[in-house]
């Protein structure tokens, strides 16, 4: 009987153990860092931080509108060199100290990038750098207008 009763105990804890423990080993995903939104945030770009930026272009994939926050959590004003594609295309866009620019926002166009060679759907690499840092390569998103909330950020 009391065999029985640890063969039994063995069985569960085993079972217990067997079922619970893949959750002990595998990574939990809500610690992976990622973009909870359509564009993709750029952190290491120098002092200034890009968050959700994107394109929206046109069906032909020819000419888009960049849009993002560029945050600038410093004491002076920085500029923003962003490089499209194969460098083709460049913009600057200056953030004033302590302030963030929302390129595409009610007070503030996006960035026209004419010539862009991407169509609604697929990626561009794009290229920012700020300060005196090395700056980053970003895959963004390129999007169309078809969306609500986009319609308005497509290029005319």
């Amino acid at each position: 009987m009391k065999s029985r009763l640890i063969a039994s105990l063995a069985v569960g804890a085993a079972i217990v153990l067997g079922t619970t423990g893949c959750s002990m080993l595998s990574t939990q995903a809500t610690t992976i860092p990622y973009s909870p939104a359509d564009g993709v945030t750029v952190t290491a770009s120098g002092p200034l931080e890009v968050r959700n930026a994107l394109i929206v272009a046109n069906d032909a994939g020819t000419v888009g509108n960049f849009v993002a926050a560029i945050v600038n959590q410093t004491s002076d004003a920085h500029e923003l060199n962003i490089e499209v594609g194969d460098g083709q295309i460049r913009k600057t866009v200056r953030v004033p100290a302590n302030s963030t620019v929302s390129l595409g926002a009610e007070d503030t166009r996006p960035l026209r990038l004419e010539g862009i060679d991407t169509k609604p759907g697929a990626n561009l690499d794009m290229y920012f750098q700020s300060g005196d840092a090395g700056g980053v390569l970003a895959t963004v998103p390129v999007l169309n207008g078809s969306l609500d909330y986009l319609t308005e950020l497509a290029p005319r």
